[in-house]
């Protein structure tokens, strides 16, 4: 991205005046955050608290509940009362940019202060408008397919990462009562069927959105797709499945793969009370944590270089913002204090930001030293070896979500919300149609949906 004289002396003094912690004039910020809980809010207060003592600008920490934070954002642009910086999901991204609500020329100039390649590229592309960036990356997760790695390693099985290896060790695994090869989500009223089966059609390279919006999914590739899940539905248990079958089964040591966010890495390593492993006679053991391995980018037939499923969030600087003010503040939290904004949920918080361009790998190192856990607590970097931590981080470079590369993420968004593709999907797995018949009914249905 080319900038202009003015966007770069823009950026420069952004980041001297936060590095000499000077400041012309004190401002007043308003930050808006979806971190309402009580733990979380205290560790962005305190944040709030290092930046005015550094800078002289005071930040007033508001909670906002997340599923309220479209409306609240459009009725405080129509009213010109925005905050000064909204922390948001993706989805807000590239229609407040569209509607004027998040300032864009700001936000572009902080992440080319930081310096571009010190995030993870998918993260990045995944707010990136015409000649810059809606908002500046903070954080984010990747879906993981957790397995149990030394299983694999005993059958002499390749790791998870496509379709092929996935039934590959279905083939060997699968015995059940005793294990299962797979706990596929099969419940198509959650959301979390809905968030797997994006992950499995990314990874064919499947969607049903475009350039121009609907289009047809592509027939051979989504055949693969429904044959590939009827496959591991069939290696499950009977029963409408989501997250909690899929957890309690793999923490009993029954399961040998399954579809899991990073929130499930403190609970298996025996650090949550309410969630804790039963593999043997001790709540708090690590011993399924030793033998756990994770894939976040994992490919199907049709897609060889495959995709990783990524929630990230973003630092939005408002189009009503004291934007000066305000770019210290986010260029703050993802500099010095960017352990501190690591800190508030470190196994949901993966860095965006790897490092700086003086050290690189920077924030990496420093969040695998942040503690994990509820009734108990440990650093990432001493539950599980480097290797899974790299695997963990390096989903974010691959990113992916329907939508976002067309512009279409509002649609797809829809599309996902019907829970259509669920209920089809599960009707497929239930002999209802055949593939081909299936494929023509998601079309008709994806075209149908507003």
């Amino acid at each position: 991205m080319k900038l202009g004289t003015k966007t770069i002396m823009r950026a420069t003094a952004a980041m001297a005046l936060v590095l000499s912690a000077a400041s012309a004039q004190a401002e007043e910020l308003r930050f808006w955050t979806t971190e309402e809980q009580p733990e979380r809010l205290a560790r962005q207060e305190a944040m709030a608290a290092a930046f005015a003592e550094a800078t002289g600008h005071t930040v007033q920490v508001i909670p906002v509940t997340e599923t309220d934070l479209g409306t609240r954002a459009t009725a405080a642009f129509a009213a010109g009362d925005l905050p000064d910086v909204i922390y948001h999901p993706l989805q807000y991204a590239g229609p407040w940019a569209d509607a004027g609500i998040l300032d864009t020329d700001a936000a572009s100039d902080v992440i080319e202060a930081l310096g571009a390649g010190t995030f993870a590229p998918g993260a990045l592309n995944m707010a990136a408008v015409d000649g810059g960036y809606a908002s500046v990356p903070v954080d984010g997760w990747t879906q993981m397919l957790v397995y149990r790695a030394d299983l694999f390693e005993a059958a002499g099985l390749e790791p998870p990462s496509s379709y092929a290896n996935v039934l590959a060790a279905v083939e060997a695994l699968h015995n059940p009562p005793e294990m299962y090869g797979f706990v596929a989500a099969t419940k198509i009223d959650e959301n979390f069927m809905s968030q797997v089966l994006e992950h499995v059609f990314l990874a064919n390279g499947v969607s049903p959105v475009g350039p121009d919006g609907v289009q047809a999914l592509d027939e051979a590739a989504t055949i693969e797709v429904l044959e590939f899940y009827r496959a591991i539905a069939e290696a499950s248990p009977p029963g409408d499945l989501y997250w909690d079958q899929s957890r309690t089964l793999y923490f009993s040591g029954n399961a040998a793969m399954i579809i899991w966010s990073p929130f499930i890495l403190d609970e298996l390593a025996g650090l949550r009370d309410s969630a804790p492993p039963t593999i043997n006679d001790d709540p708090t053991t690590s011993e399924l944590a030793a033998a756990t391995g994770i894939v976040t980018n994992f490919s199907g037939p049709s897609n060889p270089d495959g995709a990783a499923w990524g929630d990230v969030r973003y630092f939005g600087i408002t189009s009503d913002a004291a934007t000066d003010a305000a770019m210290e503040f986010v260029t703050y939290s993802m500099n010095e204090g960017y352990g501190a904004t690591l800190a508030i949920a470190p196994e949901g918080k993966f860095p965006v930001r790897r490092g700086t361009e003086e050290n690189p790998t920077e924030f990496t190192d420093l969040w695998a030293t942040l503690d994990v856990g509820v009734d108990r607590r440990a650093p990432l970097g001493e539950l599980y070896d480097q290797a899974m931590i790299d695997e963990i981080v390096g989903g974010l470079d691959v990113a992916q979500r329907w939508g976002v590369e067309e512009g279409q993420l509002t649609l797809a968004s829809n599309i996902i919300n019907s829970q259509v593709i669920n209920r089809l999907v599960r009707e497929f797995i239930d002999g209802e149609r055949d593939a081909a018949e299936t494929v023509a009914a998601l079309n008709e249905a994806i075209a149908a949906v507003e």
